[in-house]
């Protein structure tokens, strides 16, 4: 509710309804004594209209309240706390309209008892405020659940790279260098482009890019990123313009989020330049053939993203915008961690920095604070590996290709994980994996489906809820306290219900 009218509508809506439901009138009733209809009335209570003084009034009187006391901003006690969340920041950015509803729609949709959902949503808020989950986190997790709402698939911008390419004249086959997206940026859009400053900052060189507002523009891309990288960057300036989107960041990596529209813009943009920098069509034959193979064959695949000039993050982002509505995939994951280098702060350790879950299983995003991630993951062994025998440049990733089933679970998935040091910091290594499930879809459209020759492995999700024995998993880092308890209330709740049952029978 970002307009003070929304606020209007809202408040009168709450207001018209708990006074209505007060003095146990149906809508009926109500439209009737003020001469209004009952569709009218229904919008007025859901805060989509407010109506004109003379309706108001007759409202007042239909309510037996006093005019003043029906427009003014003041509610009960009931009431107060419902309004001063929704006044929150945390509601206040959060893009209803994306899920097909608005926030007094949700409130009316859930009952007739406003107290209750002043109830529910503050919890919902207070549960936020105690994970330290902040307005960022919300609205990129609001962001994630819009893609798995569509599957990661936007036809519209699939069409508006589809079309820029033709108009710069551009076949599926011309290389879009960073020097050819440049001039695009400075012959149309009066750019200008520099890839020297950034890297020498002495505080802003771990930045990809950083947009300067003015006339001219002004872009600058890190030089010690890779071409792949810098391509990217400059095709997202380029989606930014194409698209007419306005409201963005200004750097490459989020340093404080202050709306939704930022979030989804930067999501819109960078969709556009993946689709412009890896044609879908030409992506769908390549994948084609590499699935028409009886084996698995990782250097196929490899090849494949070579073909496409993109890094493995760029590469697999892609994948994910293709393989659902183009192969019928539709449950896989993407995941991005890191590992800090033997050389950097804090060796060893991992992070999870980035996830699209459009399957069933519930991944770690979300787990509870401190818990440590299941070491058997291909994902986070092949960054160890890559610590282990150092140096790797970044633009050479090494690859781990797995079956894994995740424990407690009878989906399985073909998983591929790749994984490097950043180009912008040789001290920080980071894998990014690919798991798509193996069900119908997949084994139709891919023969190496079954190949006998990837390894298999049975993974958990992090230390603290894993119910394998120290014997079983040689690879544990941390005890399973999180399982224990959940083990010991089990316990405490059977040994309540037989104590009840049996003092009962005995009476």
């Amino acid at each position: 509710m970002r307009d003070p009218a929304d606020s209007l509508r809202f408040i009168l809506g709450l207001k018209l309804k708990n006074l209505r439901l007060h003095r146990g009138l149906s809508l009926k009733n109500v439209a009737a004594r003020a001469g209004l209809s009952i569709s009218y009335l229904s919008e007025i209570e859901k805060g989509k209209k407010y109506p004109k003084p003379e309706r108001l009034l007759d409202l007042a009187r239909a309510l037996e309240v006093g005019y003043d006391e029906l427009v003014s901003q003041r509610v009960t006690d009931e009431l107060a706390p419902l309004t001063d969340l929704f006044g929150s920041a945390y509601l206040q950015e959060f893009p209803f309209e994306l899920f097909g509803t608005a926030a007094p729609e949700l409130v009316s949709s859930i009952g007739d008892e406003p107290g209750r959902v002043a109830a529910l949503l503050g919890t919902l808020a207070e549960v936020g405020h105690r994970y330290d989950i902040d307005l960022g986190e919300l609205l990129l997790a609001a962001l994630r659940s819009y893609q798995h709402l569509h599957q990661n698939h936007f036809p519209e911008l699939e069409k508006a790279a589809v079309e820029f390419r033709r108009a710069q004249g551009w076949t599926v086959r011309t290389r879009l260098t960073p020097e050819r997206l440049a001039d695009v940026l400075e012959r149309e859009h009066g750019y200008e482009n520099d890839d020297e400053t950034l890297e020498r900052h002495p505080l802003l060189s771990g930045f990809r890019s950083i947009y300067a507002e003015g006339n001219p523009p002004r872009l600058f891309v890190n030089g010690r990123l890779l071409r792949e990288q810098q391509a990217f960057l400059l095709a997202r300036e380029l989606g930014y313009r194409a698209l007419g989107l306005e409201e963005r960041a200004i750097t490459s990596t989020w340093i404080q989020v202050t709306s939704f529209e930022q979030i989804l813009n930067n999501f819109r943009a960078s969709y556009f330049a993946g689709a412009l920098l890896i044609d879908r069509d030409s992506l769908i034959r390549r994948l084609e053939r590499l699935f028409a193979e009886r084996r698995w064959n990782p250097q196929a695949f490899l090849d494949c993203m070579v073909q496409t000039r993109s890094t493995p993050e760029m590469f697999f982002h892609r994948l994910t915008e293709v393989l659902p509505s183009a192969f019928g995939m539709e449950q896989l994951y993407f995941i991005r961690f890191s590992r800090t280098g033997p050389g950097g702060r804090a060796p060893g350790l991992f992070r999870l920095t980035k996830m699209l879950n459009l399957s069933k299983i519930p991944l770690p995003q979300g787990e509870g604070l401190g818990e440590h991630f299941c070491r058997r993951w291909a994902a986070l062994r092949i960054l160890d590996t890559l610590a282990a025998d150092p140096p790797h440049r970044a633009d050479e990733p090494i690859l781990a290709s797995r079956r894994t089933r995740f424990l407690g679970y009878d989906q399985e998935f073909f998983v591929v994980s790749m994984a490097r040091p950043l180009a912008l910091d040789s001290d920080l290594l980071s894998s990014v994996t690919l798991g798509v499930r193996i069900d119908d879809a997949f084994r139709r459209r891919v023969r190496f489906a079954d190949d006998p020759a990837v390894p298999r492995e049975e993974v958990g999700f992090t230390c603290e809820r894993c119910p394998l024995s120290p014997q079983e998993c040689v690879e544990r880092v941390a005890p399973p306290v999180l399982l224990d308890k959940r083990r010991d209330q089990a316990a405490l709740a059977a040994a309540v219900e037989r104590f009840v049952r049996d003092q009962g029978g005995g009476g």
